[in-house]
């Protein structure tokens, strides 16, 4: 349990989709009438009146004085175990989820009727999105109430989380053929649906969520983001719009304005979904980065001759993306202007390279109690910055029409020693064309599992003669290039003496050695771009960062290749695998 309540240091993608989450309230009506009851056991009469105390404290959402109470008690005794339970869910309540989860935790070994206890702990890990943790938790929980839908619902969207969809599938059928009454059973069943790649199949759950509760939120939410994957983004808006009259809570409502701006700058609205976009910072999303930055926050002011701070935001890739628009920015400060910039450790040395006229630091990002947060620790003399801003704050100046995005994409420049070097490493691999090949991105939660392919959907690519493939794809590998060596008789060609995780400087020389590049959009593919690397990208139907076209505006080199349907891969791999044996074809 220790673990959940440290700092996780790490990069913050923020990725917003379906909403299929945990139910419950640890201090819902029905939970404090079960620690009433508890409470009549105790035969000790002034610590039954201070529980009763705190009890009612905490339905009247006076959680300070809960969580006095509760103190107060276990000072006398700390083998109460009802005390802990009630600390937990104060502390819980205040934001203090690391004290939140061990006074759980206390109480889980303490009492007896411990189910619910370890219901309010899987809530609260996978609030913190520890789904292995709640997996645990949940499933305890369901044992010991078997019959109860949170139980059932909750341990669902945690196996969801891990990419286990057919247990959460079995789950949520007992539960239904038990309770088909549920909402929230058939809401939980579409999103572990959808996340399959079956988005129509998905919509049929949806609806009957919403034929036994029209005004539930979640669904419409979650309705939209199925038709969005079938194409249908127009009818997404509408969905969403719907959702967006009866949010069940503020978080809720901030999920729900940050996927209507992506779905609005998909359909090419870039001032409308530019200006949404800004949501992505709402305090009321767990995954939004709290800056900690202290000096005044640039908001379109004149930056003739200022200092300027900018922090790189969200994950890798996106840090990578958003840079273009430096070059933009540096026109905006002039000559006399200053910047600096703040970017992942690995990134240092390529954009110190790329932009000698700016100081480049690092940032640190971190996860606290389900909070992430970042912050530039290697500056000190914040009073010499005349603003500050996240990179994403220009892209509405910057970045307003299709029009305003560059027509060619050199702003990276990779080590020319390295790119040399890596060139006459390919040549000993042969005559043929050499194609770097990603296939999957290392964050793979259920939302984003969702946007990749199976590996073995790359066949018809890999089939294509006169090829040598190269790996690029960072994390563990191994077991897709052994299928492509053992199944297929392929070789993806893995060059020694790179760390194609770590060494992002190296990676991109790299890119810049190899042919082409075939892959999603992940960290390395946004790096490739960035040098005006030939890449082939394979994205998701209507996906946002095409903004309504029929290319990709960051790198307009790049060739795209889309399902009509999200999940429905193998027509677009096709077009790669004919396009890429037309190229080898014509000696391209």
């Amino acid at each position: 349990m220790s673990a959940l309540a440290q700092p996780d240091v790490g990069a913050a993608p923020l990725n917003v989709g379906q909403m299929g989450g945990a139910i419950g309230d640890a201090a819902s009506a029905e939970s404090l009438e079960r620690l009433k009851q508890a409470t009549q056991q105790i035969k000790n009469i002034e610590n039954a009146k201070l529980l009763g105390r705190a009890i009612a404290a905490v339905h009247n959402n006076e959680f300070e004085l809960a969580q006095k109470l509760a103190l107060k008690l276990l000072k006398k005794d700390q083998m109460l175990g009802l005390a802990w339970h009630i600390l937990g869910i104060s502390r819980e309540k205040l934001g203090d989820y690391g004290s939140s989860l061990r006074a759980y935790e206390a109480a889980l070994k303490l009492l007896v009727d411990h189910g619910s206890v370890a219901g309010d702990l899987g809530r609260l890990a996978f609030r913190m999105n520890m789904p292995e943790f709640a997996v645990g938790f949940f499933a305890h929980f369901r044992i010991a109430q078997p019959g109860n839908i949170e139980a059932s619902n909750n341990l669902a969207c945690a196996l969801r989380e891990l990419n286990r969809e057919s247990e959460a599938i079995e789950v949520l059928r007992e539960a239904i053929a038990t309770h088909p009454e549920s909402p929230a059973l058939w809401n939980t069943l579409g999103t572990v649906v959808c996340n399959t790649g079956d988005p129509s199949g998905s919509i049929v759950f949806f609806d009957e969520a919403l034929r036994l509760n029209s005004d539930y939120s979640k669904a419409w939410h979650n309705r939209a983001f199925a038709k969005s994957d079938m194409g249908d983004v127009e009818g997404a808006i509408s969905d969403i719009d719907r959702a967006l009259k009866r949010p069940d809570s503020a978080m809720d409502a901030a999920i729900m304005r940050f996927a209507r701006a992506t779905m609005c700058l998909s359909l090419g609205r870039l001032e409308e979904g530019w200006k949404a976009y800004e949501g992505r910072l709402s305090p009321d999303l767990s995954e939004a980065p709290r800056f900690h930055i202290p000096g005044t926050l640039w908001s379109d002011q004149d930056l003739k001759g200022k200092s300027l701070f900018i922090c790189a935001e969200q994950g890798l890739g996106d840090e990578v993306m958003l840079a273009g628009m430096l070059p933009d920015i540096l026109d905006r400060l002039g000559p006399d202007g200053s910047l600096t910039l703040a970017v992942e450790k690995r990134l240092m040395p390529l954009f110190k390279r790329s932009f000698p006229n700016v100081e480049v630091t690092t940032h640190r990002t971190f996860q606290y109690e389900g909070r992430v947060y970042r912050t530039a620790p290697d500056v000190d003399d914040w009073e010499r910055f005349d603003y500050w801003a996240p990179l994403g704050a220009f892209l509405l100046a910057l970045r307003g029409s299709l029009d305003a995005f560059p027509k060619t994409t050199t702003y990276l420049k990779a080590d020319p020693d390295r790119v040399a070097h890596w060139k006459s490493e390919l040549d000993k691999l042969g005559p043929a064309p050499k194609v770097g090949l990603l296939w999957k991105s290392l964050k793979l939660s259920a939302e984003r599992a969702r946007q990749f392919s199976p590996f073995e959907a790359w066949r018809p690519v890999l089939e294509t003669p006169g090829v040598t493939f190269v790996n690029l794809q960072y994390g563990d590998c191994d077991e897709e290039i052994a299928y492509a060596k053992e199944a297929l008789g392929i070789d993806i060609c893995q060059l020694p003496g790179i760390d194609l995780k770590q060494d992002l400087d190296d990676v991109t020389a790299l890119c810049g050695a190899v042919d082409l590049i075939v892959g999603f959009a992940n960290a390395t593919t946004n790096l490739a771009g960035a040098i005006g690397a030939p890449i082939w990208l394979l994205t998701a139907p209507e996906v946002w960062t095409k903004l309504g076209s029929d290319y990709y505006p960051w790198y307009p080199q790049a060739r795209v290749f889309s399902p009509r349907i999200m999940g429905e891969w193998d027509p677009a791999l096709a077009q790669i695998a004919d396009a890429l044996a037309e190229k080898v074809a014509n000696g391209k």
